[in-house]
């Protein structure tokens, strides 16, 4: 085995057993010594709002707490990115891509469509619920961010129309 296969086998392996904001502070330091400038600042940016976070709640964040601040972080950005789109200004698009893309690689794989729609369907029946906001209730209990909000609504409107 050469030197650099098990390298990235012991990466991979460190990487699952990391917590989220510790790979987080690696990825920091690897781009201030490679100088990857959008990286920094994104990490940057990341940081400071789990160092925010955990102000707030006066303990060290959980790897769901993490998770939930960086997902609020997208919704941001994605907010940002149809304003720039709107305003018609390509490079801020790419680059507000490029950083959306940067922070969901910290962020859990979201649930397929098929799998989705399944988890979904059977935690509306299970809950009985025939109103939009008992049925919204159930899915996202179920869900636990593992899917956006929107997606989930749209199933469930479907669900309940027919």
């Amino acid at each position: 085995m050469k030197v650099e296969e098990y390298f990235c086998n012991y990466c991979a392996i460190i990487e699952t057993i990391m917590t989220v904001i510790e790979r987080i502070e690696t990825d920091f330091k690897q781009a201030m010594r490679s100088k990857d400038e959008l990286a920094l600042s994104v990490i940057r940016l990341i940081r400071s709002a789990l160092k925010n976070k955990q102000i707030d709640l006066q303990h060290e964040l959980t790897d769901d707490e993490a998770h939930g601040v960086m997902k609020i972080m997208v919704k941001q950005y994605q907010d940002a990115l149809i304003d720039f789109q709107s305003a018609s200004r390509q490079d801020l698009v790419e680059r507000q891509q490029k950083e959306i893309d940067f922070i969901a690689q910290y962020l859990p794989p979201s649930l397929p469509g098929e799998e989705l729609e399944k988890i979904v369907i059977d935690a509306v029946k299970d809950s009985g619920a025939t109103d939009m906001g008992k049925a919204m209730g159930a899915a996202m209990k179920v869900v636990a961010g593992r899917a956006d909000g929107n997606q989930v609504r749209a199933i469930v409107q479907r669900i309940l129309l027919g």
